[in-house]
């Protein structure tokens, strides 16, 4: 890419920073319009709360501002890469997108879109689609090596339904072919697909597997969203109230960069709001799999929900401390029924917390919606805690910038 075109993607982003949302709103539109086959791999529900086109506007933004040195992006593009091959986009994908996003940027920027424009933004788009589709096959090859793993989508069957809360099911689901499943990193998440009658549309969700590697099921642990025919709720209303044991279900190979990391580390902190725990709950399960792991590892579990009525595998962690003395438990609830030592009444706080759990040789994960995860980072680092200490996953489209 030429030094003048660089400077002429550069030039765009004072525009990006103010209306980039605008865009990347009229690039959607644009695209459901002239491809409507594409809404059944967009999740609906992140197009309609607009997460989704806030995600992209921070990506092509972030885009411009690297266009020196992509490389530095390379995380980011990892991080993109493992939620694209869990929705099983292609390099065909691209082509249709970079259509519709240069011509979108000429009709949002209307005469200010010079054809020099379009082209430099022509050449950086397709530039980045080659970075991301490169990155996704290599992602796609090693699901494939693994042993039971495999590409796109695979039918599951239901085999036991659980309940874990007033709002949360755990789905137990195993692969219909009778195959085993490749084993995960604790932490990561897989993608289902359901068949929605309301939307008439195939959709999507990503789910964290909640249980630790077995090479032969997954689970996953459902929160019951709120509905009112909003695309947010109405898969997991679908899976809590019409799927069946013995029912089907697609779903890709697991995926994600949110894991549990190398053993370096004697000491974890587990920080959760309430369905955020579901990655961590496979964490735990992992490391009490391993008698050694569990013996020599520090673990300070830290959750918050409403209330005990929809505080999943409550009972489990209650077993997991009592068994273990060197798992200890703090617990918030918006509103406290009993009294207990480590029950806390009111949002999650780590300053409330006399555990020592500020220490340089520990490793902090953190799950939750993004304006939980903003908060605990924010207080780690104040307490200097090093970044690279810090892990954490946000629900949806990545919109954090920390």
């Amino acid at each position: 890419m030429t030094t003048e075109f660089k400077e002429l993607v550069k030039a765009t982003i004072p525009i990006l920073k103010e209306n980039g949302v605008l865009l990347t709103k009229h690039f959607y539109e644009r695209m459901f319009t002239y491809n409507p086959e594409l809404k059944h791999v967009f999740n609906m529900g992140n197009q309609k709360n607009e997460k989704q086109q806030t995600a992209l506007a921070m990506a092509v933004l972030a885009y411009a501002e690297h266009i020196e040195d992509p490389s530095v992006l390379l995380p980011v593009v990892n991080h993109i890469g493992h939620k694209h091959t869990s929705l099983d986009i292609r390099p065909e994908h691209y082509a249709i997108v970079g259509k519709h996003l240069i011509a979108s940027i000429k009709e949002v920027l209307g005469d200010a879109a010079t054809p020099k424009l379009l082209e430099a933004w022509t050449i950086a788009y397709n530039q980045l689609a080659t970075l991301m589709s490169s990155h996704e096959q290599t992602i796609y090859n090693d699901q494939i090596n693994k042993d039971g793993g495999w590409a796109g989508w695979r039918p599951f069957v239901i085999k036991e339904k659980i309940k874990e809360s007033e709002e949360i099911t755990s789905f137990y689901l195993y692969p219909s072919d009778g195959g085993n499943v490749a084993d995960f990193k604790p932490g990561q998440f897989i993608s289902l697909r359901l068949f929605l009658p309301e939307l008439n549309l195939l959709q999507p969700r990503q789910y964290s597997i909640s249980c630790a590697p077995n090479g032969i099921y997954y689970r996953i642990s459902v929160k019951r969203e709120t509905a009112n025919a909003h695309p947010d709720g109405l898969i997991s209303n679908r899976l809590h109230d019409h799927m069946k044991i013995g029912d089907l279900i697609d779903l890709s190979a697991p995926s994600g960069v949110f894991t549990l990391q190398d053993q370096k580390n004697k000491t974890k902190v587990f920080i959760s709001g309430g369905v955020g725990q579901t990655p961590l709950m496979s964490m735990m399960e992992s490391l009490i799999s391993e008698e050694k792991l569990i013996q020599e590892t520090q673990i300070k579990w830290i959750h918050g929900c409403r209330n005990e009525r929809v505080h999943a595998f409550k009972n489990r962690l209650e077993e997991l401390k009592n068994k273990y003395i060197n798992i200890k438990q703090h617990i918030f609830y918006d509103t406290v029924e009993s009294q207990n030592d480590n029950l806390y009444e009111g949002w999650v706080d780590l300053s409330q917390i006399n555990d020592n759990i500020l220490s340089e040789n520990t490793e902090y994960y953190i799950c939750g919606p993004s304006g939980f995860i903003n908060k605990h980072y924010k207080y780690l680092i104040e307490n200097n805690i090093s970044k690279e200490k810090i892990h954490f996953e946000e629900f949806g489209p990545s919109t954090l910038n920390v």
